[in-house]
Formats: structure tokens, C-alpha cells, sequence
């Protein structure tokens, strides 16, 4: 089914405050480092970025991929995204996060097939361990982007 919620409504969602009320930023890093899954992370991060990828990529892709392709394609887009802007503000192509982006979404992928969850555990655990998840990708992007400059 599809959903008919406006950017304004998805963000309030998620955020829990109107888009562009005082306080977004902060209940958005708060529930995103905060999620009880890795797979949560990304429900709340970036808002305004998600509901577009959702509406634009995720949900057409869902259509007539597996899920799981669908979320891969996904964050391989918005990593692509972003090494485009990078690269038009460096003027040279730069190739970081789409790697690193498609890495977080097989650890997603993964993490929800075999169903890690830490709701049980306090925020400041569950926020260090969603860091860690990015800080690790981020980490593996590095030492592959080394090995193969």
C-alpha cells in the first residue's frame, strides 16, 4: 500500500516536531543513534533525505526487486549522490560513498535477516553500537579505498 503522507507530515513522523522546528536536528540524531536496530537507524536519520529515497528509489525498486536488493540499490544511489556532489565541489570525480553506503546497506541487509535488535539495552549502548556499525564501514571504506588507489 502505498503511503500519501507530505514531506511535512513523514518528518513530523519521524522527528516528532514540525519540519523546520526548533529542536529537528536533535530528535533526529537522538532516535537515529538511539534505534534499536541498525535497520532503525536509517528510519530516522536524515528525514527529509529518506522520504525521497523512499518515494523515488526504495518503493518503485520494492516493486519488482527482493527487498533486500531494493534497500542495497538504495543507499548505493544516495552514496552515489553524494560522491556526485562532492566531486562537482572538488572538480574531480571522487568515489567514496557509494562504497561506503553500499557497505551500511548489506549491514542492514544482514543485520535484519538475522534479526539483531537492542531495544533492551540504554540509549548511550545502543547509540554506541549504532556508531560503531557506521565508524566500522566507515573504517573498512578507508582501508579499501588504500588498497585499491
Amino acid at each position: 500500500m502505498k503511503s500519501t503522507l507530505s514531506l511535512a507530515q513523514y518528518v513530523k513522523k519521524r522527528n516528532g516536531v514540525p519540519l523546520g522546528a526548533s529542536g529537528s536536528m536533535t530528535n533526529m540524531l537522538s532516535r537515529a543513534l538511539g534505534a534499536s536496530s541498525f535497520w532503525g537507524v536509517w528510519q530516522y536519520w536524515n528525514p527529509i533525505w529518506g522520504y525521497y529515497l523512499s518515494r523515488n528509489i526504495m518503493r518503485p525498486l520494492a516493486s519488482f526487486l527482493p527487498v533486500s536488493l531494493a534497500i542495497l540499490v538504495t543507499f548505493l544511489v544516495s552514496g552515489a549522490l553524494h560522491d556526485i556532489a562532492v566531486s562537482i565541489i572538488k572538480w574531480k570525480i571522487v568515489l567514496f560513498f557509494t562504497p561506503w553506503f553500499g557497505l551500511m546497506g548489506l549491514v542492514v541487509i544482514v543485520s535484519k535477516a538475522v534479526g539483531i535488535s537492542y531495544g533492551q539495552v540504554s540509549w548511550p549502548v545502543r547509540a554506541l553500537t549504532n556508531a560503531s556499525f557506521i565508524f566500522v564501514s566507515l573504517g573498512i571504506t578507508y582501508f579499501l579505498e588504500t588498497l585499491y588507489a
